[in-house]
């Protein structure tokens, strides 16, 4: 019988195959979930019920999701099929030449 160790270092399983996805729409809708959340830590923290900390992490939330949506947007396209899956664009003529 294998060890925990053996199991885990060697699976036998091979892993499923990434899901494609618009990146910019996951971060998008991440990013106002942050932003419904300031609001409501906003209102809460202008009652004295909830510390401004809270609202300080809703807002971090915020740009770090605007920092990544417009990641998203610069360094990757949608596939051409209509998946909505993101894929990296291709390199410049430049670029390519050079490597």
């Amino acid at each position: 019988m294998p060890t925990l160790v053996d199991t885990l270092m060697h699976p036998r399983r091979t892993p499923p195959p990434p899901i494609d996805v618009d990146l910019a729409r996951v971060m998008g809708v991440g990013t106002a979930v942050w932003g419904a959340a300031a609001a409501v830590v906003g209102v809460l923290w202008l009652l004295d019920v909830a510390p401004l900390r809270w609202f300080a992490v809703c807002v971090s939330g915020v740009l770090l999701g605007i920092v990544g949506v417009l990641w998203a947007r610069r360094n990757g396209r949608l596939s051409p099929d209509g998946t909505g899956a993101m894929i990296a664009p291709a390199p410049h003529h430049d670029e390519a030449r050079e490597a």
